[in-house]
C-alpha cells in the first residue's frame, strides 16, 4: 500500500515503510499469521521483492461459525504447522497442516479456549494452554498432544486462563503464566507435573466479586482474586537461562532466572500493557508489543535499557516472533472495528519498520517458519 494512501486513511507512519538506512534482506522470510475474526491464516513471504501474502488459508470446521484461530507453531523439521481453533461445540481444537501444500492433515479436540502452543523437538509432544475464556473464572487445563498421531496423551490442571505456551530447548520443561493468578509455573514435561510456581509480587491484591470488567471476556464476577499483574506472554528460556514474562496490567517485564527461580530484573517503564515478548537466538534484545499503547518495544538486555519504542500503523499491537538468524522482528497488529489486521517486519539493528503486509481482521498468532 502507498504512504499516501495510509495518509488519507489516517495512518501515520512514523517515518518511512521502507527505511532507507536499513538493509534489505538477502533472502527470503516466510511466516504464518492468523487472522482470528476471519477464520484465516495467511502466508507472508518478506524479501527482496519486499512484504507480500503469499497465500490465504481458510481455517475450521463450521463455516457459518467464527472460530478464532488463536496460536500458531511449527513443527521443529518445519513439515508442518499447527493452529488452534479457541471456539467449537462445546471445546476447541488444534489441527494440523502440511507447510507448503498448507493441505489440512489432520486435528484433535482439547479443551475450552485452546491458545498458544509449543512443540518439544525431542519427543515431538505439543503443549497447548487451554485458556478458557468464557463461563466461570476457575481453573482450567493443559493439553498434551502427540503431533504425529494427534492424539491427546495426557491433560494436566493450570490456573485461570493460562497463556504463553513455551519450552525449554531440550523439551524437558514447560513454562506458562496463569493470567487471572499473577503466577509463572514450570512443569516436569515429561511427567506431566508441576515443578515450581511463583507469585509475582504485589499480585492477588484485592477480592473481586463483580467488581472487576471482565464484560469484554464474559468473566463477569465469580469471587476470583483480581490480578493486579495479568500475565500474559512468557518468552523461551535464553541461552542465558532466561525467561521474561510480559505484565500487562502492571505495565512491567520480569527477568526471571530459572538456575535461581527468582526475579533478577524488573523494566518497569515499559509502555502501557506489555502483551507479547520474544528474544533474539543471541539473548541480547527482547522485542515487545504494547497492546494498550499502538506501539513496539526494543529492550537492550545486557543494560536493560529500552533502544526504542516505535509507533505501530494500526492500535492494538499483538504477536511478535524473531526470524532464526535474529535479523528480523514480525509483528501482528489486530486493528479495530472493519480494518483488516496487518503484519509489520522490523530490521532489529535498526529499530526501524521494513516491511507491511495487510491480511484479515483481528491479526493475532504469528510464527516463523523459515527463510531461503
Amino acid at each position: 500500500m502507498a504512504l499516501g494512501l495510509l495518509v488519507v486513511l489516517g495512518l501515520i507512519l512514523p517515518g518511512p515503510l521502507v527505511a532507507q538506512d536499513s538493509p534489505g534482506p538477502e533472502k527470503n522470510y516466510y511466516v504464518y499469521a492468523c487472522a482470528e475474526s476471519e477464520d484465516e491464516v495467511a502466508l507472508i513471504r518478506f524479501g527482496p521483492g519486499g512484504t507480500q501474502v503469499v497465500k490465504t488459508i481458510t481455517v475450521g470446521s463450521f463455516p457459518a461459525e467464527i472460530e478464532g484461530p488463536h496460536g500458531l507453531n511449527v513443527s521443529p523439521d518445519g513439515r508442518h504447522w499447527f493452529v488452534t481453533l479457541a471456539h467449537g461445540f462445546p471445546y476447541g481444537s488444534v489441527h494440523k497442516y502440511e507447510t507448503g501444500s498448507d493441505e489440512w492433515v489432520a486435528d484433535a479436540t482439547l479443551g475450552l479456549f485452546p491458545a498458544t502452543l509449543d512443540i518439544s523437538a525431542s519427543t515431538g509432544l505439543m503443549y497447548v494452554v487451554n485458556f478458557n475464556l468464557h463461563g466461570k473464572m476457575e481453573p482450567s487445563s493443559i493439553s498434551v498432544v502427540e503431533t504425529s498421531t494427534m492424539i491427546e496423551v495426557a491433560r494436566y490442571p493450570s490456573g485461570v486462563m493460562p497463556h504463553g505456551s513455551r519450552l525449554s530447548p531440550d523439551g524437558k520443561k514447560h513454562y506458562f503464566v496463569n493470567m487471572m493468578d499473577d503466577n509463572l509455573v514450570e512443569v516436569d514435561a515429561l511427567k506431566f507435573e508441576q515443578a515450581r510456581s511463583m507469585k509475582f509480587p504485589g499480585g492477588m491484591a484485592t477480592m473481586s466479586d463483580g467488581g472487576m470488567d471482565h464484560s469484554s471476556m464474559d468473566h463477569s464476577g465469580g469471587g476470583h482474586m483480581e490480578p493486579t499483574i495479568q500475565p500474559t506472554w512468557v518468552t523461551r528460556p535464553t541461552v542465558n537461562n532466561k525467561v521474561y514474562v510480559a505484565g500487562n496490567k502492571s505495565n512491567t517485564i520480569f527477568e526471571v532466572d530459572l538456575a535461581d527461580w527468582k526475579i533478577t530484573r524488573r523494566f518497569e517503564d515499559t509502555a502501557a500493557g506489555p502483551y507479547n515478548l520474544d528474544v533474539t537466538p543471541d539473548g541480547n534484545i527482547l522485542l515487545a508489543t504494547y497492546k494498550k499503547s499502538q506501539a513496539v518495544g526494543f529492550w537492550d538486555l545486557q543494560t536493560g535499557k529500552e533502544l526504542a519504542k516505535v509507533k505501530t500503523s494500526r492500535s492494538v499491537p499483538h504477536g511478535v516472533v524473531i526470524s532464526k538468524d535474529g535479523l528480523y522482528a514480525f509483528v501482528t497488529i489486530e486493528g479495530k472495528g472493519a480494518e483488516p489486521g496487518t503484519v509489520e517486519v522490523y530490521h532489529i539493528a535498526t529499530q526501524r519498520r521494513v516491511g507491511l503486509a495487510e491480511i484479515g481482521k483481528q491479526a493475532g498468532g504469528i510464527v516463523f517458519w523459515k527463510a531461503e
